[in-house]
């Protein structure tokens, strides 16, 4: 008999039936409860070549099923479910249809394997005397592997199954489909959206699972059912003498018990000399029915046995160990846990373990000083944990908790705050008293907490704070010969020099000990590196920060330090935006907002990115959910260069809007707060558009001014993004107190900076403003010569900024015009929509006159006109007609007609589904 893996043996059946004259097919479909076989067959009834064949449908075991035989005309399907509940009677008919199979039969039987009266026999003894003619194959029903179950869940509950949740469906299930099915039903119904982990373990033991492995029990003798309570103890493959062990029956009367357990599919063979339940839940429901006493004891039994093992699952020990109540043994194997998972950089798998341990009053408070110092250590350098905060919060106010490890506690409490959770002003207090309790009884600490505090991304403190206290740290660590709180220190200092532009910044860095022996150096050193990274970024050295970066990752990734290397791919992403690299970059940041979902505040690096992606294609609801919606982290608890960039976006698209006093109002704030902390190269992605908010609301002084402490701040500072943005401020005020040629020269200067960076995006923006200026003093335009090639005259608006405003007209030059077809290339280029429109419209307003078109309205009868598809693919990216009339200078009157047209020439029913297809 040959097995067929897959599902071509459907074809087979299917040519089978399609001629009477073919020869006759057996499909033996084994698979154990719960794996599909009755939803197989009942696809294979609807078959296409089985349309004009008899089909017959046959449940064994079920009183009057028997089909019968007469009748049968043509090709016939015949589908046989439950073979192993046949009666003698029902075998015997089935083994004359097989034994003497008629021409044109397609048979599939049905079985679960483990339920046979003879194993391996589906027709029982003897075997059955199969003729040469019949084509015999066997199909094996295999579990489900993790995609499938993803599949599943998605259809059953839509895109909001957490990728921890389908692992966790995975595992518990085993894969067996109806398991999975169940599971996903109670999951359905239960309040609220999305799906967790917590949410699959909640859901309990479907009834159906439950139902048959108790089932299977109870028919065990009573001397037989320990085996099968070991192995759902244990709770995980294991081997006999592990089984018989924890059982408590003994060599003899144990391995009787494990073969009757086989026998009657209350235990599963697993391969490879390991036993176990049908599938991991199982396990549960018959853990919950075995009797208190019983279950102590056979915890206690399963704790033994594992601590045998080598390596020692610390983990499985403290469990049993704990429910066993076996308290001091539990407490040991959690410390041992907790220890051997951060060795190998399970930092999370120890978190777990031990906030849920010192959440129980059961432990002790020497060993919950001992326990709190291990948590918060593995916490710092991991992921998020809510729940680790409030742990160690709860632990640091406890009255009999000695000061050292108070201190130490609240110095990893603090830098939780600040760097996993983002509660700064909470974090920069814990870090002022730790500072101050650790600075006679633990200086090294005290230094860490210092070096910390000098870190000048968090929002509040200025730098000279920071400063003050960087130079405490450096004197505590020197005086240590501490060489772990040197590097902690060393990697502070570079980095916020960095930050500051100083010039002696790049030595710091390579000083760093990245191959140090001491792996707790080689981490700050990994921080150092990957910090150094994100000021570069900011700073416009870009081909250093991607050394920085790929070094810092490798460093993160060897010493374990998933915290850090999640903030580098942060960085990168953050790189990527600046550097013009936008392909695939939305998804590459919603990738990363799903993966980190979670821990918000390390994945505001990507939602920034991702609502500045949308702000320049045009969909400004969906960059006002990025950057400030419900689940963005707000810009004051944001650290302030993030902070900064978020603000210039937000004070740019109120000037889209045409909203010069909010724009205005947003300005002052953000500029408020980058003066307050003094990093001026932080004001780098916030200035141009400040300087002209506040310069077009009338406050001309005010946008002097900005300019001018911009310009002070960096001077004689290693700052080429920041200087290339101070040209661009100094164009932005140049325009808007009406100095055009000037402005002009100051914004192609600037260009030309952030060619050399490059800045491809920014230095579109910066040329398209060079020929703005250059044309806003045409005369030509100022005669209305110049006219829109789809609108009346008449409709036409004056020509946008780059921020969506207006200017006066003015004539343009061939140099000009030049300038705008290049911008509005590099704009289409990286995906710009709404960028290229607007740019596309300004060079509409000039191209006429200079290529002489012929007058009058060109025809478009049935496909959309060059204006109409920049309409629609505006109109589709969801601008509404007042944000699009402000971006192609149009009347939104206008604006409305032209999406009435394309809506008519595309067929479409709403304008969001406009698909723009230009001639």
């Amino acid at each position: 008999m040959t097995t067929a893996h897959g599902f071509g043996w459907r074809s087979l059946l299917g040519r089978t039936l399609a001629a009477e004259s073919a020869g006759p097919v057996l499909v033996l479909v084994e698979g154990a409860a719960g794996m599909g076989k009755s939803h197989l067959l009942g696809r294979l009834s609807g078959l296409p070549e089985a349309a004009d064949a008899t089909r017959v449908l046959w449940r064994c075991g079920t009183p009057g099923a028997q089909p019968p035989e007469d009748g049968w005309q043509g090709p016939v399907l015949l589908l046989v479910d439950d073979v192993h509940r046949a009666d003698e009677t029902e075998r015997e008919q089935l083994r004359r249809l097989l034994e003497r199979p008629r021409p044109g039969l397609a048979a599939v039987l049905a079985y679960r394997p483990e339920e046979l009266a003879v194993p391996g026999l589906p027709l029982g003894a003897p075997a059955a005397a199969y003729p040469p003619e019949l084509t015999v194959l066997r199909h094996p029903l295999a579990a489900w592997d993790e995609d499938r179950v993803r599949r599943a869940a998605v259809e059953a509950l839509g895109e909001h199954c957490t990728a921890e949740a389908v692992g966790r469906l995975s595992e518990r299930s085993g894969g067996v489909p109806r398991v999975v099915v169940d599971l996903l039903a109670a999951l359905r119904v239960r309040p609220g959206p999305g799906c967790t982990a917590e949410d699959v373990d909640a859901a309990g033991v479907p009834v159906r699972l439950a139902e048959l492995v108790l089932g299977r029990t109870a028919v065990l003798p009573p001397a037989h059912r320990p085996i099968v309570w070991a192995a759902a103890v244990l709770g995980e493959p294991a081997g006999r003498d592990e089984l018989i062990t924890v059982s408590g029956l003994g060599p003899e009367a144990g391995r009787e018990a494990l073969l009757a357990a086989l026998a009657g599919a209350a235990l599963t063979d697993l391969g490879d000399a390991y036993y176990g339940l049908c599938a991991p839940l199982a396990a549960r429901a018959v853990h919950d029915t075995v009797h208190g006493p019983l279950r102590q004891e056979l915890h206690e039994r399963a704790a033994d046995v594992l601590a045998r093992r080598q390596p020692v699952p610390w983990t499985a020990v403290a469990l049993h160990r704990r429910a066993s109540g076996q308290v001091s043994g539990w407490l040991r194997a959690v410390e041992r846990a907790a220890r051997a998972a951060a060795e190998s950089g399970g930092h999370q798998q120890a978190i777990a373990l031990l906030e849920q341990t010192l959440a129980s009053p059961l432990v002790p408070p020497q060993v919950r000083a001992r326990l709190a110092p291990l948590l918060a250590r593995n916490a710092v350098v991991a992921l998020r944990s809510d729940q680790t905060v409030e742990v160690l919060t709860q632990i640091v106010r406890d009255p009999s908790l000695p000061a050292v490890v108070r201190g130490e506690l609240r110095l990893d409490l603090a830098l939780l705050l600040c760097n996993q959770v983002g509660r700064f002003a909470a974090g920069w207090r814990e870090l002022e008293t730790a500072a101050t309790e650790l600075r006679d009884v633990r200086p090294d600490l005290a230094g860490r907490a210092m070096a910390a505090l000098a870190m000048p991304n968090w929002p509040g403190p200025s730098i000279e704070v920071h400063q003050r206290w960087l130079r405490q740290a450096v004197a505590v660590a020197d005086a240590s010969g501490d060489e772990a709180l040197r590097a902690a220190v060393l990697a502070n200092r570079a980095s916020s020099a960095l930050d500051c532009g100083d010039r002696d910044a790049w030595e710091l860095v390579k000083a760093l000990p990245t191959d140090s022996p001491d792996p707790l150096c080689r981490q700050h050193a990994a921080r150092g590196l990957c910090n150094a990274a994100d000021a570069a970024v900011r700073l416009g050295f870009y081909e250093r920060a991607r050394d920085l970066l790929a070094e810092g990752l490798d460093l993160s990734a060897e010493s374990g330090a998933p915290y850090i290397e999640h903030t580098a791919l942060g960085t990168r992403l953050l790189l990527e935006w600046w550097t013009g690299r936008w392909a695939g970059l939305a998804e590459r940041c919603e990738e990363f907002v799903t993966a980190t979902a979670d821990m918000p505040f390390i994945a505001s690096d990507a939602r920034v990115v991702r609502g500045l992606l949308a702000f320049a294609q045009g969909d400004w609801g969906a960059a006002l959910s990025w950057l400030s919606g419900r689940e963005a982290i707000a810009p004051e608890s944001m650290p302030t260069p993030l902070a900064a960039t978020v603000s210039g976006t937000l004070v740019r698209l109120a000037l889209a809007r045409q909203d010069v006093p909010a724009a205005a109002e947003l300005a002052r704030t953000a500029w408020s707060d980058v003066v307050g902390k003094g990093v001026w190269a932080w004001a780098a992605e916030l200035a141009p558009w400040a300087v002209e908010a506040t310069a077009r609301a009338g406050d001309v002084p005010a946008a002097r001014a900005m300019v001018r402490d911009f310009g002070q701040g960096i001077e004689n500072r290693e700052m080429p993004a920041a200087r290339a943005a101070l040209t661009w401020s100094r164009a932005a005020l140049a325009e808007a107190e009406d100095r055009q040629q000037e402005a002009a020269g100051l914004y192609r200067e600037a260009a030309a900076a952030y060619g050399a960076l490059p800045r491809p995006y920014a230095h579109a923006l910066t040329t398209e403003g060079a020929a703005r200026c250059l044309l806003a003093g045409s005369p030509r335009r100022a005669s209305g010569q110049a006219t829109d090639t789809d609108t009346p005259a008449e409709e036409s608006v004056e020509a946008p900024r780059a921020d969506g405003g207006s200017n006066a007209t003015g004539g343009a030059t061939a140099r000009a015009i030049a300038e705008l077809e290049s911008c509005t290339r590099q704009f289409g280029d990286l995906g710009a929509t709404w960028d290229s429109a607007r740019a596309r419209a300004l060079l509409r307003t000039e191209q006429p006159a200079r290529k002489g078109r012929p007058p009058g309205r060109p025809s478009h009868p049935d496909e959309l006109s060059p204006r109409e598809g920049e309409v629609a693919e505006l109109a589709a990216s969801g601008l509404t007609n007042r944000e699009i009339a402000a971006t192609l200078h149009l009347s939104p009157r206008t604006v409305e007609q032209h999406i009435a047209r394309a809506m008519r020439k595309t067929g479409t029913l709403s304008r969001h589904d406009l698909t723009p297809r230009r001639p």
